[in-house]
């Protein structure tokens, strides 16, 4: 069990990536506190992945809010006395459009959460995780960043913005043993895709199969990752095993494109 008795944040724990983050890690030997802006999400997740409540912890936290931040902090040092890695998923995705149809308001709300917020949130994690001996910091980013696949030009833009705000940290927080690097998804096969292939099938009059045929016809492995995959390589990340690994970022896109 590659994170046993080590302590991993996972922000963004919903219904999607956020979950399936905090189920392997207790799979491989982890503590797990959990955050997120709603209570019940939180609870129920820490039940299904935790039935003993041993290895769990939870804050609400909202990424946007200073306070929310040193408290999820707080609440994981307190109830393990550890933080050795963090998986920073909470993120606003509905940024959608390109340049004449977009809300800017959405754009700034993607900015505000994905970069603003998660700057917040390391400000908050990176003494502690200093003072005990260092860590991993895992961002996730977005294919989306290199590919324009369906408008949403603000979400992955805000997605850039983090990506080079990684490289910065990487160079700031390597004194002090801090490893940061950023896992790339396109594609993940859970429930929000899920919605997203029903919803455009209803829209288009066609089969959900088709739609996902249309989406893998020229991905080399003729299928879309699952949030399970993200999830296992973002555990690499946060592992032993990746000790020398920073200022890097890992696609996740059964090859849809290559770099």
């Amino acid at each position: 069990m590659i994170l046993q008795d080590k302590t991993v944040v996972i922000t963004g724990v919903g219904t999607g990536l956020g979950a399936e983050m905090a189920r392997l890690c207790i799979r491989d030997g982890a503590n797990v506190v959990l955050g997120a802006r709603t209570e019940s999400q939180l609870e129920a997740v820490a039940k299904e992945v935790d039935p003993s409540g041993e290895r769990t912890a939870w804050a609400r936290t909202d990424i946007t809010d200073v306070a929310s931040c040193e408290a999820l902090v707080a609440t994981t040092v307190e109830r393990f006395g550890a933080l050795d890695a963090i998986v920073q998923v909470a993120a606003f995705e509905l940024a959608f459009g390109g340049l004449h149809d977009s809300n800017f308001e959405d754009w700034r709300k993607a900015f505000d959460t994905n970069v603003i917020g998660t700057m917040q949130l390391l400000q908050a994690v990176a003494p502690k995780m200093k003072e005990l001996g260092g860590g991993s910091i895992v961002l996730i980013g977005s294919q989306s960043m290199y590919l324009p696949l369906i408008p949403q030009a603000g979400y992955a833009a805000s997605k850039g913005a983090l990506l080079s705000s990684m490289y910065y940290l990487t160079k700031e927080l390597g004194p002090d043993a801090i490893r940061v690097n950023m896992v790339v998804p396109s594609w993940m096969w859970g429930p929000p895709v899920q919605l997203w292939i029903r919803g455009s099938a209803k829209q288009q009059g066609v089969s959900e199969e088709e739609v996902l045929g249309e989406i893998t016809k020229n991905i080399p492995l003729r299928g879309i990752a699952a949030d399970e995959d993200v999830a296992e390589a973002a555990i690499f990340l946060c592992s032993d095993r990746s000790r020398m690994i920073t200022g890097q970022t890992l696609m996740v896109n059964a090859g849809e494109i290559m770099r």
